[in-house]
């Protein structure tokens, strides 16, 4: 499957301090690497948020408002890049065990509005696959109040294919989806700090 893909780096970091994009795996910018990851598999592929990565960076009109409405800007852009047909990948920028098996599995899933992994009971929906149709949904829960992907992930019901260990099993670990939102995760991670 032909898949865009969506960056999210726009998140204020308040948790850890500083820009979680900035953070090194092995010597590699988590911005830079996930980057990286995303555009070997995803035509045209874009950064939400203020330009922390080499990709086209698209800004929120509310910048700091939250994934919900980055994904709606990210799928606004896709519309005029005329890839407003393909499915999505949605990806955080501070994962740093994300691979390109994961993604590729996630891409050629079997077609739904949302193919969103659970590991260990949590949902991961910012390293999840979208239709065109739920970022459409998207921007229209985003008009009318809403601001988390959990309410996206309500709005499109029975459109949402659970994606749980059976599936990603054989090509990450629980691991693999491990995000860091503090200092001390970077510590636990091995990672090194911005610079």
């Amino acid at each position: 499957m032909i898949v865009a893909g969506l960056l999210l780096t726009g998140g204020a970091s308040r948790r850890f301090g500083s820009p979680k994009a900035d953070v090194r795996v092995a010597g590699e910018r988590l911005a830079d690497r996930t980057a990286r990851l995303l555009a070997a598999m995803a035509s045209p592929a874009l950064e939400v948020g203020p330009g922390r990565s080499p990709l086209e960076a698209v800004l929120e009109a509310e910048p700091g408002a939250g994934p919900l409405a980055a994904v709606a800007a990210g799928g606004a852009r896709l519309v005029e890049h005329g890839a407003g047909d393909r499915a999505v990948l949605v990806l955080a920028v501070d994962l740093p065990f994300l691979d390109a098996a994961l993604l590729r599995a996630l891409a050629d899933a079997p077609p739904a509005d949302a193919v969103v992994p659970r590991v260990e009971g949590h949902v991961q929906p910012l390293c999840a696959r979208y239709s065109p149709a739920a970022l459409a949904r998207a921007g229209e829960i985003l008009a009318a109040g809403e601001r988390s992907m959990r309410a996206l992930l309500a709005a499109l019901g029975p459109g949402v294919r659970w994606f749980d260990e059976p599936d990603w099993s054989a090509v990450a670990t629980a691991r693999s989806f491990a995000d860091v939102d503090t200092p001390e995760d970077a510590h636990r991670f091995g990672l090194g700090g911005p610079g």
